[in-house]
């Protein structure tokens, strides 16, 4: 009776704060304000009519070109701004709500020509002169309620054309059939390494995340077309943008989701300074060791951006981002099952953490401006393991590992306006120290190999680049011809900048107001990871006698596009890659373009620069953004990737998808629910099978802590085809001074099993000892099969105030 009343006493409330949520919702009190300023030189721009899209609701600027719109509906809402004398833009997605005033500011682009045959009106899906095709804009909508994504941007990113998510719930990023350390990441211009939790050293991938949506405004994605500023890049170049701290009050934001809880502040210090900061914290730890996984994966993270107007001039941002990871094994399992055996026995416990911190300074000239950044980027990588996890002995160790990856890195940049005509140019020099000390025995098919080796090494990279844009022919058609050359101080054929030279054209042809065409050409290069860079062999850095390259990739990019609307968009383009002087091991006889979607770390080995390759394809995207309505996303890519094997044999790559077709769509509803979808489908990815023979010695099974695969079949297998349907349901209350949202998210609803390789493990008899056979040299191994995919509901809760 007791508990009854109690539980009529938790309805009653429950009742009655939904009751007041559902009222406090309907208030109408968001605030919106900030400047429009010219983008050549900072200045404002006075009596510019600023628009509340799909409204008639609007201001004009004031002669500072300050502008304030209040009485808004709480909601994600763009800005179509137009001044006579300047292109009219829609600005980025960006939300507002009751509980604290939104900052804006927006740049507009004078015009060069008047356009006298046709006219183009504003476009939500904005294109620059650089880079008239495959850039890729994602507004903060998509990323704060992606079905699937839990609010990580490195998962958002895959719902784009091009881009390959992977079964085994990664976020490697894999786009147009390269390989996932082919892509850079820049956070309001300054580099950033390493974008997920557990990152695979010497590639892009990790399972988490470290990028927080709360501090995100905006993302561009390039799979081609790479501007001359951006350099080191062979498939993807990713730039992110920040929101600016609260310039009024202090505020607040709380959340939990999928994985982790986090907190972020923001405000003003001073008028002319604001900032934000945010922290996370996992708590995987615990749901794992509750559920009797195996691993036990704990990470935190950290971001910060502090940004001041020194003046109308000048202005300075220092921004950072950390993350510290830690994986250990959950040894307490009782009774593990074939599956937990196998991972115990084969994962290394890991420990890493990195940081980037930077500083960007601008100076706004009357016809441009210049941007020096400043940064500095630290990785620090370990891993140990014992055969079968027995410390007792040190002999039972199989593996020491511990690497440091530390980057300084100084670019200036300048864009001019000369009429017509974009100007940029500059230059970057980079102090790279890489540190590694690593012991570990393996097995290769012509014996062992001891790997016993400390490596301090110091590289000095420089780089210079310049690019013109112009648009000719009353603005019909836009070119743009840039340049950039790389070189450093590591070996003879890396240390003059003629053998990096980087030249890249594109074009675009206005046919009619709605429809284009569109060209790149290029060649690209990118730096060996530093593993292999630093690898020794003998006390030797092999790699370096070996007289290791930078890889090349030379791009052909072609495609039409058709905007019927400003919200509407339809695009088909035709690619082709071609990579030489790609690393290729020299033991396992493969290239390193085929590793890097898994744990661990890649190009630690003897590698030359021998490897070719090519992907090519056609990408149809199709977008409809409806603003605080729906937003439908359609793509379909057909890829094929080849690289050749040491024979000189084209083989299929392991990204070798063919199919990729990704389908999202999210729909705004009455009083604030947004329903949304997502469907994935990849073709087979090919596999390679086990080398039996290897695998089954005991010495060689006990120095890799698990089977080894057929080199000399590479890639001779196919699994079947991957696909998932995501769903999320989302419920924001903007009360007065709180703003609560609701989330339940539901990955691979209709739980769709995915095949993966079989399990080999090691058979036991009855007292668990284990099995072996040919006078105990070699083990019995059973296979067991193994697929993944479960249905994983989350739920999620933020809270702003």
């Amino acid at each position: 009776m007791i508990q009854k009343t109690k539980r009529n006493k938790v309805r009653s409330i429950l009742l009655l704060v939904f009751m007041v949520l559902a009222h406090s919702a309907w208030a109408q009190r968001a605030t919106i304000h900030g400047r429009v300023y010219d983008s050549d030189n900072n200045k404002g721009l006075p009596f510019v009519n600023v628009v509340v899209s799909g409204t008639t609701i609007g201001t004009i600027t004031g002669e500072d070109g300050a502008y304030h719109i209040a009485g808004l509906k709480p909601g994600f809402i763009r800005l179509e701004v137009s001044f006579i004398g300047y292109e009219s833009v829609v600005s980025p997605e960006i939300e507002v709500s009751n509980s604290k005033p939104t900052y804006l500011d927006i740049e507009l682009e004078k015009k060069r020509t008047e356009l006298q045959e046709v006219t183009v009106s504003a476009s939500l899906f904005r294109k620059t002169e650089e880079s008239p095709l495959s850039l890729k804009n994602i507004g903060i909508s998509e990323i704060e309620n992606s079905p699937g994504a839990n609010r990580d941007i490195s998962k958002v990113i895959q719902s784009f054309p091009g881009v390959q998510s992977t079964a085994a719930f990664r976020n490697d990023i894999i786009i147009r059939g390269g390989g996932p350390s082919e892509s850079r990441f820049f956070l309001d211009g300054v580099e950033v390494p390493n974008i997920n939790h557990f990152a695979t050293q010497g590639a892009s991938g990790g399972p988490v995340g470290i990028i927080n949506a709360d501090l995100l405004r905006e993302v561009n994605y390039f799979s081609g077309a790479f501007p001359a500023n951006r350099g080191n890049a062979l498939s993807g170049v990713f730039e992110f943008f920040q929101v600016d701290g609260n310039s009024e009050k202090f505020r607040a934001q709380a959340s939990v989701g999928a994985s982790e809880v986090s907190a972020t502040i923001d405000g003003p210090i001073g008028e002319n300074t604001t900032y934000i900061f945010s922290a996370r914290r996992s708590y995987l730890q615990l749901l794992f060791s509750a559920l009797e996984l195996p691993f036990l994966p704990t990470f935190n993270d950290f971001q910060f951006k502090l940004k001041t107007r020194l003046d109308s001039k000048n202005e300075l941002s220092f921004i950072g981002l950390g993350a510290i990871d830690q994986f250990d094994l959950n040894l307490d399992i009782e009774d593990p099952d074939e599956q937990q055996r196998y991972i115990l026995a084969s994962l290394p416990e890991n420990e890493q953490w990195s940081y980037t911190v930077g500083a960007v300074y601008k100076h706004f000239r009357d016809d441009g401006y210049e941007t020096i950044v400043l940064s500095r980027s630290h990785l620090n990588n370990s891993a140990v393991k014992f055969l079968d996890n027995d410390d007792s002995s040190l002999e039972n160790k199989t593996l020491d590992y511990l690497s440091e990856e530390i980057e300084n890195k100084l670019r200036f940049e300048n864009v001019s306006r000369l009429g017509a005509v974009k100007l940029n140019f500059g230059a970057n020099l980079d102090w790279v120290t890489y540190t590694n000390s690593t012991q570990q025995r393996r097995y290769y098919p012509d014996g062992f190999l001891n790997v016993d080796y400390d490596t301090d090494l110091n590289l000095l990279k420089w780089g210079v680049f310049g690019q013109v844009s112009n648009k000719i022919w009353n603005e019909r058609l836009t070119l743009s011809v840039g340049v950039r050359m790389d070189a450093n101080n590591y070996s003879s054929s890396m240390k003059s900048p003629f053998n990096q030279i980087s030249p890249r054209v594109s074009a675009s042809y206005l046919l009619a107001p709605e429809w284009s065409l569109n060209f790149n050409t290029g060649r690209y290069f990118q730096l060996p990871p530093y593993t292999a860079l630093g690898y020794k062999q003998d006390g030797e850095l092999i790699n370096k006698s070996n007289d290791l390259k930078y890889i090349r990739a030379d791009h052909f990019i072609g495609g039409v596009e058709y905007r019927p609307a400003s919200n509407v968009l339809f695009s088909v383009e035709g690619f082709l890659k071609m990579y030489d002087d790609y690393p290729f091991s020299v033991k396992d006889s493969v290239s390193l373009a085929n590793l890097g979607a898994d744990y661990g770390v890649i190009g630690n080995e003897e590698v030359r620069s021998i490897s070719k390759g090519r992907s090519y394809g056609l990408e149809f995207q199709s977008r409809i953004a409806s603003v605080n309505r729906f937003n439908l996303n359609l793509s379909y890519t057909w890829v094929r990737s080849e690289f050749d094997d040491k024979e000189g044999n084209s083989i299929v790559s392991s990204w070798d998808s063919r199919h990729l077709v990704v389908f999202t769509g999210t729909r705004k509803l009455k009083r604030d629910w947004r329903v949304g979808a997502r469907w994935r489908f990849v073709g087979g990815l090919p596999y390679t099978p086990y080398d039996m023979n290897r695998s089954t010695l005991v010495e060689a099974w006990n120095s890799n802590n698990g089977p080894f695969l057929d080199t000399d079949r590479w890639n001779t297998k196919r699994f079947d085809s991957f696909h998932q349907l995501d769903m999320r349901i989302d419920k924001a209350y903007y009360l007065n001074k709180l703003t609560a949202k609701f989330y339940i998210d539901i990955q691979n609803l209709y739980n769709f099993q995915n095949q993966d390789q079989d399990i080999l493990v090691r058979a036991q008899d009855a007292d668990g000892q284990f099995l072996t056979s040919d006078g105990g040299t070699r083990y019995v191994l059973d296979r067991v099969k193994n697929t993944s995919g479960t249905i994983l509901p989350t739920i999620g809760i933020i809270l702003e105030f």
